[in-house]
């Protein structure tokens, strides 16, 4: 199957910003007002073809988005190779793992749906199993409307803390991961834009 393909969950935009009026650019945390509205909009999500939703900013198309702490407290960092997915990220470096969300048969809620995508992304790409990622911790939201690729997409935001041994690059061809202290992270200029935004928030 071609990834664009890929049946994934989207909310319509008037619904998740209501109108609007909890529009943000930038990492918004959970515990504020306009992000809680904002996840209760996330029951009203949408099943669309991938390739459809690509272009049509009408819709958002929900991503985990998961930062990963060793306990040296050192950030997970990788960069994205040319096998990657999405080419408009390519040689980019980033602090979030995760992708696009699709529907969980059985689930129980929509915090049900979300954590098993964003424990499926964490297996598939760094080798992180589903028992080693129980302490995953939903802290927000990042959203930025300033490009082609933010405009469709909205990141569910979660902190990981993990022990480096579990971690293990499964796409070779597609990323390359390296621990930094967050203090030796001066600039933000080689990072895709929501990983930018999140550490400067950081």
């Amino acid at each position: 199957m071609s990834k664009y393909d890929e049946q994934i969950i989207v909310v319509p935009r008037n619904v998740l910003f209501e109108d609007e009026a909890n529009a943000f650019n930038g990492f918004l945390p959970k515990n504020d007002a306009q992000g809680e509205a904002i996840f209760k909009t996330f029951s009203d999500y949408e099943v669309k073809r991938r390739g459809d939703m690509e272009e049509d900013d009408s819709f958002k198309q929900l991503i985990s988005y998961c930062l990963l702490e060793n306990e040296k407290g050192e950030l997970l960092v990788y960069k994205r190779l040319t096998g990657g997915g999405e080419s408009r990220l390519h040689g980019q470096s980033s602090i979030g793992v995760g992708g696009h969300m699709n529907d969980v048969v059985g689930a129980g809620s929509i915090n049900e749906i979300l954590r098993v995508n964003a424990q499926r992304e964490l297996e598939e790409e760094v080798g992180l199993s589903e028992a080693d990622s129980q302490n995953m911790n939903y802290i927000g939201f990042i959203n930025d409307d300033t490009n082609e690729v933010g405009k469709v997409h909205i990141g569910v935001v979660f902190k990981v803390k993990v022990n480096s041994n579990d971690i293990e690059v499964r796409e070779t061809d597609t990323l390359k991961i390296q621990w930094l202290e967050q203090e030796q992270i001066d600039n933000y200029d080689d990072f895709e834009t929501w990983s930018a935004l999140i550490l400067k928030e950081l």
